[in-house]
């Protein structure tokens, strides 16, 4: 992955290239989703460190286009069995409880996607799974050809 992508910012990638991506860019695009939910074991695999508070990253569409930075404003590694309703209706999906929330996650991250990345076909995620919940905010929105945006 090409981490120097944006005023040498890392690359923020929400989900895969495709629909659920483009749903997630345009959430946080609108200020609905501020806070995402990463898995440690992921981290560990690619051998990226953790996220910090403070952290700023470039955020990218299905193109690859930068589309927003962020700025983490709150990190914290938690069980998922922790994971509370506020930082699930967070995420701008939807989500009513936070059961929706964990089935919503549990689909993605049993999926063949995020396990061809783990290298494990039979990965799956329980109460116990180390996940990185992350809160953050817009600090800059990019216009597609590159220009900084206003707002």
């Amino acid at each position: 992955m090409d981490r120097d992508t944006y005023q040498g910012l890392p690359k923020a990638e929400f989900a895969f290239p495709g629909p659920l991506r483009d749903a997630l860019v345009a959430a946080i695009l609108d200020g609905s989703k501020t806070s995402t939910t990463g898995l440690v074991a992921e981290y560990e695999k690619l051998g990226e460190p953790l996220p910090t508070a403070g952290l700023r990253e470039a955020v990218v569409d299905s193109e690859d286009r930068v589309v927003a930075v962020i700025e983490l404003a709150e990190v914290r590694i938690a069980p998922l069995a922790e994971v509370d309703l506020g930082h699930a209706a967070a995420e701008g999906e939807g989500y009513a409880s936070v059961a929706e929330w964990r089935a919503g996650h549990e689909s993605f991250w049993h999926g063949p996607e995020l396990r061809a990345v783990l290298e494990d076909p039979e990965f799956t995620v329980d109460g116990s799974t180390a996940l990185v919940l992350q809160r953050f905010r817009v600090v800059e929105r990019v216009r597609p050809d590159g220009a900084d945006a206003a707002g």
